[in-house]
């Protein structure tokens, strides 16, 4: 080897020797800004929230007997918005469940049939995918059962029967598109309506509210907000209204009104007045409230919530601060194209009033 040669060799050795030291350093300072990183995040999740609240869940619980598909929640969305699921073509789902308002109307009793009333406010169907049976009385145990009802009901959508619904959906154009869902053998049913509608359902969550944020260590909250998620645990509103989903799923005495709640479902005198206990999540959205819509206010909800489930005469600082952390469970609803729906050419559907 000549002399050139080896020292072209010593000084690629030593240029390799800098890069391999400057290449450790940027590894171990890479290493360090993550670990900093990691230790600012943890340190970023409040330490003050109670026990057992939390974010809303990222898992949507689905059903085994009718797992969701891309296909099926597009045709249960068409369905979600078809009037023709009404005797009069007036009225669908999203009539009374209206998914630009958080799934509801806002009426204290919704508009339905002849425009008759019905004898209960609407639920919000934000989130229904989490509870454990479905309407104020808990008649319908999943959201497949739930989904069968209001087109039968003579004050709602007054269809005379599942038959007549059914044909609708023929005459209306729906046959392929239940075909490319369920299959050619026996597709258009009044069960598969329900399923179709009940998969769509499922995909209504309302994730990263304020309160999911904070609890993340992603956002902030107010004073007042975090005075009002202390004061709903030392009062007892967490007894019932528990957990991320802010209900503990069950059904509850409430001693409000005239309404038997589950009573007229079971029959039991046991079960008078005992409805659902609503979920916290999306409250500020969904005025008015009770079964019976007779708070018009979430401030007049929470001081009888308070009086008639606690016996607590709540001071209007404290009705203040828990309606700001109630505020702070509104999530972001989620954003729905509205479908063009099928129908024949150059004809109408046959309507009834």
């Amino acid at each position: 080897m000549s002399q050139l040669e080896k020292r072209i060799n010593v000084r690629s050795q030593a240029a390799g020797t800098r890069n391999f030291r400057q290449l450790m350093l940027n590894s171990a300072l890479l290493l360090g800004v993550i670990l900093f990183a990691a230790q600012v995040a943890v340190a970023a999740v409040p330490s003050d929230i109670p026990a057992g609240m939390g974010p809303l869940p990222t898992k949507v619980p689905d059903n085994p007997k009718n797992p969701m598909t891309p296909a099926k929640i597009e045709l249960g969305k068409k369905l979600y918005f078809e009037p023709a699921l009404s005797a009069s073509g007036q009225f669908s789902c999203n009539s009374c469940h209206n998914l630009s308002t958080y799934g509801v109307d806002n009426q204290p009793f919704s508009i339905g049939h002849r425009w008759q009333r019905g004898g209960r406010n609407s639920p919000t169907v934000m989130n229904a995918a989490f509870w454990s049976k479905q309407f104020w009385d808990g008649r319908a145990p999943l959201l497949e059962d739930q989904a069968k009802g209001p087109a039968l009901n003579p004050v709602e959508m007054a269809s005379k029967d599942s038959a007549e619904v059914v044909a609708r959906l023929k005459a209306a154009g729906y046959q392929a598109e239940f075909e490319a869902v369920f299959g050619k053998k026996a597709a258009l049913t009044y069960d598969n309506m329900a399923n179709a509608i009940a998969a769509f359902e499922r995909t209504l969550v309302t994730p990263n509210a304020p309160f999911d944020k904070y609890a993340r260590g992603e956002g902030e909250i107010s004073a007042a907000a975090k005075r009002g998620m202390k004061k709903v645990v030392e009062v007892g509103c967490t007894s019932c209204h528990s957990g991320a989903l802010f209900t503990n799923n069950l059904f509850m005495k409430f001693n409000h009104g005239t309404d038997e709640g589950m009573k007229s479902v079971t029959g039991k005198d046991s079960d008078s007045h005992r409805f659902r206990v609503q979920s916290w999540r999306n409250v500020a959205m969904t005025a008015p409230y009770f079964h019976d819509a007779s708070a018009a206010t979430l401030e007049e909800a929470v001081e009888i919530m308070a009086k008639v489930q606690l016996n607590r005469t709540l001071l209007k600082d404290e009705v203040s601060d828990i309606v700001a952390f109630l505020k702070t469970l509104t999530g972001e609803s989620p954003v729905i194209t509205y479908p063009i729906l099928p129908r024949p050419a150059g004809k109408t559907l046959e309507w009834r009033d």
